[in-house]
């Protein structure tokens, strides 16, 4: 194994996976840290997806450097700590306190902090992090229900999750090339920095990004720092020349999507997909904890809807997600839903559904988790950062597309559905 990365969700670690796939490298994620002995598949990279994110800070520290430990035991020869391009953490952690331990247990004195993902339109300028054209703080995530972002200095974010020294490598310098930012990262070690804030605003800056850090032993960010690493073992010919995409085989089988997420872009999509005439059950929260809502209930609807490919969603605006907080606590609102949807899940393949679109990182999770998927295939984008993808392993495949909340096109779940017919 050339590369390891280490995600602290299931759909970061399904855009990242995909993203090394599309540069060239035979990559195989598996869920939660693979137990000793677990077999790569001779896998290039691979990407241990984590459920790390929202957890207590000292949980996702040890969980990670399991998975780092597992990773080095298969030759690991550098690795990737990967979190949401809109950096999805709250005042103690868990990117700060994660980065701090594996940059320890990896022995090495320096790393970077780069979440940006040009092509989704997260970039990073004097090292403020922007969505689209909005400062993060101005854009929706300043209303995520768990991880509200309400400051855009990447700079400011890390120093308050971390004891180590933040510096910034500037536009100017990233601009300039590789060997500028190789040198602005060894002048910054010598001055005691130990983490750096890299801008980028295009991919070309990625790239540029990825050959400056090839001697660095940890690097992290979003999915798109790593547009840039593949190279760095191509040159070394560790890597052979890209090559065809691995053969896709989505597994036949009726389908269902099922979206948790709160995120702007998740709502606009289930209103455009409702607005086509999606057929569309919205589970609620209070309604759950009140036992006015069965999955049985859902599970009923969903497997009589025959003529088009039924939604089950528990999405809601701010101002709907607050009073469900107020009443049920912040971390259980969350929670109730997502075990009622991995329920509905679960049931739902034993009647014979086998495509599975899931929208949201926490309830892609546990999602996974119920259908009992260990590792997984990547096979064709839907939209960037977004795959189908298939399981692997003894128990019968299925097909998940796993999207983050705030990826996807207003027309995501059409086109995916379109994609596998």
């Amino acid at each position: 194994m050339l590369l390891g990365a280490i995600a602290d969700d299931l759909t970061g670690a399904t855009d990242l996976a995909l993203t090394l796939s599309r540069e060239g490298m035979k990559t195989v994620q598996v869920v939660g840290v693979p137990p000793a002995g677990f077999d790569f598949g001779g896998a290039d990279a691979v990407v241990v997806a984590l459920k790390s994110r929202t957890i207590p800070a000292e949980q996702a520290v040890e969980q990670s450097l399991q998975a780092l430990a597992r990773l080095q035991e298969t030759g690991a020869r550098q690795i990737v700590f990967k979190y949401c391009s809109t950096f999805d953490s709250t005042a103690e952690g868990n990117i700060g306190p994660v980065t701090e331990a594996l940059l320890a247990a990896l022995k090495d004195d320096i790393t970077i902090v780069c979440p940006a993902f040009p092509t989704n339109g997260r970039t990073v300028y004097r090292g403020y992090l922007f969505v689209g054209d909005l400062l993060l703080s101005e854009s929706p995530m300043k209303d995520h229900p768990l991880t509200p972002m309400t400051d855009a200095s990447l700079v400011r974010l890390m120093q308050a999750q971390t004891q180590l020294p933040v510096g910034l490598v500037p536009r100017e310098t990233v601009a300039a090339g590789s060997a500028a930012i190789l040198a602005a990262i060894e002048t910054a070690k010598a001055a005691g920095k130990q983490v750096l804030v890299v801008d980028a605003i295009s991919d070309d800056d990625l790239r540029s990004i990825g050959l400056a850090v090839s001697g660095l032993r940890l690097i992290t960010g979003g999915s798109g720092i790593a547009i840039g690493l593949p190279e760095n073992f191509r040159r070394r010919r560790e890597l052979g020349p890209k090559g065809e995409t691995t053969a896709f085989q989505a597994p036949e089988g009726r389908a269902i999507m099922l979206a948790g997420s709160c995120s702007k872009a998740t709502r606009g999509q289930i209103e455009h997909a409702i607005g086509a005439g999606v057929p569309a059950f919205r589970v609620d929260p209070l309604a759950i904890d009140a036992g006015e809502l069965a999955p049985d209930t859902v599970i009923d609807w969903a497997a009589a809807e025959r003529q088009k490919v039924p939604l089950i969603y528990s999405s809601a605006d701010p101002d709907t997600v607050r009073v469900a907080q107020e009443k049920l606590g912040r971390n259980r609102a969350g929670e109730i839903v997502e075990h009622f949807l991995a329920a509905v899940a679960a049931a739902l393949q034993a009647r014979g559904f086998s495509r599975f679109l899931v929208a949201g990182g926490e309830t892609s999770g546990a999602v996974v988790e119920a259908l009992g998927v260990s590792a997984l295939l990547i096979g064709p984008e839907i939209d960037p950062g977004v795959p189908w993808t298939v399981s692997l392993g003894d128990r019968t495949p299925v097909a998940l597309a796993l999207k983050s909340g705030n990826f996807g096109s207003v027309d995501f779940f059409s086109k995916a559905c379109d994609l596998l017919q």
